[in-house]
């Protein structure tokens, strides 16, 4: 598409610009629906070679998933989660995990972080890294999944899915050793059924989050009772 074509006849300058604005508008559904077609694996590779500087902030971030924003949002921050032992950036993503999956529990349709949230920020180089280190896992989840009981994806079902989220996001801020793998890994399955629309994927990652839950609670009831004992109470 050129721009500097011949007008229309009888086309004056402000016909010039709707017409150019019309062809940069179809440019963009066009970058839009590529966007929408890539790859999981790959559209996280396009957003690091799109960041700018030595960090970028998590509402950067936000602004260029604009056609996925829930499941890849989702994505993005929980990754970080499910490496073992990692301190520091699993505490600064939880919160805004925990914020973003209560949206979608109280069923808003655009992702959205307040200033304070959206300033945080992650290493250009950090996100590379994360990036290269997921993307076979990544492909391996996209080559099994397919549309499959997609009602789970959508609305009112993925209401349900976003109190999981809440629980599993809120499981990560536990200041426990390792605490924050698996929930994080439940977290990114759930995510890849968000954005596959495969409600299998859905199922598999919340009883994978729930069951985690749990053992938390019988975990801490049985210390507790423990130490009940110890202090004899």
């Amino acid at each position: 598409m050129t721009f500097f074509a011949p007008p229309f006849p009888g086309a004056g300058a402000s016909d010039i610009d709707l017409i150019r604005d019309a062809g940069i508008a179809g440019d963009v559904d066009s970058m839009n629906t590529v966007a929408q077609d890539m790859a999981i694996s790959d559209r996280l590779a396009q957003l690091v070679a799109d960041s700018d500087g030595d960090a970028v902030s998590l509402a950067w971030i936000l602004e260029q998933l604009h056609e996925r924003a829930f499941g890849l949002f989702l994505l993005v921050l929980a990754l970080p989660c499910c490496i073992p032992f990692l301190y520091g950036i699993p505490q600064i993503v939880a919160l805004p995990l925990m914020f973003v999956s209560a949206q979608i529990l109280l069923g808003r349709r655009v992702p959205w972080l307040p200033q304070k949230l959206g300033a945080r920020a992650v290493s250009t180089e950090g996100l590379g890294n994360l990036s290269r280190r997921s993307a076979p896992w990544l492909k391996r989840i996209e080559a099994v999944s397919r549309p499959r009981l997609t009602a789970l994806t959508q609305a009112p079902a993925d209401r349900l899915v976003g109190l999981g989220l809440v629980l599993f996001s809120a499981s990560i801020l536990v200041p426990l050793p390792g605490t924050n793998t698996v929930p994080g890994f439940a977290v990114v399955v759930v995510a890849m059924g968000l954005l596959q629309r495969d409600g299998v994927l859905v199922i598999l990652g919340t009883l994978l989050g729930t069951a985690w839950i749990g053992t938390l609670l019988v975990a801490g009831a049985t210390l507790a009772s423990l130490i009940k004992n110890w202090i004899g109470l």
